[in-house]
């Protein structure tokens, strides 16, 4: 068992608004260590690179003014000491203060998710702000990220954990934090669906072993089973009052460090309802940390590795699903899909099933003209199939230049039915593309990546045969816009009777999805059934 360590006693705190500070100074006088902790707040003035540093005194006189108010907000028995750097760089400004102060923590405020780039220094992607980014890679000290939302009454406080360094700073903090405010702490692990109740006894050893390693104060520690880690999460968030957890990130083999958090707890941060503290340990962690954990068998580590191991999906889908997902960002550029459709020497046929869809396929359909046969040829043909529409779909489709067929007359001399599965069928005859899209045409905000997102894998790679769209698909709970997976449908019948009776296709996230692509040599050889059968029909045979 490693010694607990101690809490900071110089905590750092970068503000860029005083008006945004107080939540920052409460939560960092709950963290400093009792006994002899302090806080520092840093205002940092940036002097363009061309300019004198002598340039920036105005500034720093204006902004020790603003950090004057920074004080008003230490609670009873914590000091706060402002401080005012100059600098080309926020970044350099802030590490430069941590070393002076010998912070053991820097605390910063995060509004929200920035435009994706890079920071200007060559590192990569920012994820959090540029700033944040350069000071995780510089900083001397642990580092804390907080997305406020307001945390004055704390009763309640989350703690996803995996355990690893990153954990067990987080249950430091929070335990600290849930003691000073008399709260609740919650520490979640959260382990796969279907798991064996061996290795179910294992984790919860684990996680009683972790808690009584790194809590002072009492937790209630919640072991639950679930497909979708993130999901869990946020939904265990709306019961708390504050969310602590560790960065997710672990060096690659070749040393980057796109993902210095990782891309998990930047999501619960931008998305769950209360406020979120991201928090990153200063020690260097690389595989061999996480290895020699996974070694003993008390770990969490060790008992993720085992539910791993146990899980009854065989090793194949996993290889499956790592080898054949995609994302429509890997194929946005169209006029390479163009060419490389050109060099193979295929056609393309975009079929838009409707059904009473007149509020809907307008735009869709004008999208789809402007964006890939206009601005680049990428379609052959679009071909609207119409399962006798009651509104106006077709009178609008046609507007838009469209060509429009009723299911019902294609093949007549064989009869009819109703249902998509045969309006898709019989698309086939009316189309003569090698290679078929079907999109569904009741999406508000359809967007043509779901058409090449489905089709760029198929002119990338010549073994595939199909393929199945998946995407973040809304839902609005208690008002709030949710992300999550599949419908109700999905998630409580689909996936769960695939699981059970096909385990091949258990990778598969949205099975009933309306958005897939295929060669029209393996369509034309397997059945279509009339109806919403169609979809997982086509995936079983």
């Amino acid at each position: 068992m490693t010694a607990r360590s101690p809490l900071p006693a110089r905590i750092l705190i970068p503000v860029a608004n005083p008006g945004t500070a107080e939540e920052l100074i409460r939560l960092g006088a709950a963290m400093l260590d009792p006994r002899a902790g302090q806080l520092a707040a840093l205002g940092i003035v940036e002097v363009p690179e061309g300019m004198a540093l002598s340039e920036g005194a105005t500034r720093a006189r204006h902004a020790r003014r603003l950090l004057q108010k920074v004080l008003d907000y230490a609670p009873a028995g914590t000091s706060i000491h402002p401080i005012v750097r100059i600098g080309r760089h926020a970044a350099e400004g802030i590490v430069e203060a941590s070393a002076e102060q010998e912070a053991d923590l820097i605390i910063f405020g995060w509004g929200g998710k920035t435009p994706a780039g890079h920071d200007g220094r060559g590192h990569g992607p920012t994820l959090f702000s540029p700033t944040i980014d350069e000071v995780v890679r510089d900083s001397p000290c642990d580092i804390a990220v907080v997305k406020q939302r307001g945390s004055h009454d704390i009763k309640r406080v989350l703690v996803p954990v995996r355990g690893g360094p990153h954990a067990e700073l987080a249950i430091r903090f929070a335990d600290a934090i849930a003691t000073y405010h008399g709260a609740t702490i919650i520490v979640l692990h959260l382990v796969p669906a279907g798991i064996t109740m061996a290795v179910r006894a294992q984790a919860e050893r684990a996680l009683g072993s972790f808690m009584k390693q790194h809590l002072q104060g009492r937790g209630e520690a919640v072991l639950l089973e679930t497909p979708n880690v993130r999901n869990t999460i946020l939904r265990e968030a709306e019961k708390a009052d504050l969310v602590v957890m560790g960065a997710s990130a672990v060096p690659g083999a070749d040393g980057t460090d796109s993902y210095l958090f990782g891309s998990l707890p930047e999501a619960i941060a931008a998305r769950a309802r209360p406020t979120v503290i991201v928090v990153k340990t200063r020690e260097t962690i690389g595989r061999a940390t996480f290895e020699q954990l996974a070694s003993r068998a008390e770990t969490l580590i060790a008992a993720d590795r085992a539910a791993d191991e146990a899980r009854a999906v065989p090793a194949r889908v996993e290889r499956w699903f790592g080898e054949s997902n995609f994302h429509h960002a890997e194929f946005g550029d169209l006029r390479r899909l163009v060419l490389l459709k050109e060099k193979l020497g295929v056609t393309i046929s975009l079929v838009l099933p409707t059904l009473d869809e007149e509020e809907t396929i307008g735009p869709i359909v004008r999208k789809a003209f402007r964006e890939m046969v206009g601005r680049v040829p990428l379609l052959d043909e679009i071909l609207v199939i119409d399962s006798v529409s009651s509104d106006r779909t077709r009178e609008i489709a046609e507007a838009e230049g469209a060509r429009v067929v009723q299911h019902p007359d294609v093949l007549a001399r064989y009869g009819s039915f109703r249902g998509k599965g045969e309006a898709l069928w019989k698309s086939l005859f009316e189309t003569s593309g090698d290679i078929v899209v079907w999109a569904d045409t009741d999406v508000r905000n359809w967007h043509h990546r779901m058409v090449y997102g489905t089709l760029g894998p198929l002119l990338h790679e010549p073994r595939l045969q199909n393929v199945k769209g998946y995407y973040q698909r809304p839902i609005v709970e208690g008002g709030m816009l949710k992300e999550g997976g599949g419908g109700r449908v999905t998630e409580l019948v689909a996936r769960p009777l695939i699981n059970l009776f096909y385990p091949e296709l258990s990778g598969l996230i949205q099975p009933l999805a309306g958005e897939y692509a295929g060669r029209r040599s393996l369509l034309e050889t397997i059945p279509f059934f009339t109806g919403y059968a169609v979809e997982i029909g086509h995936l079983i045979d």
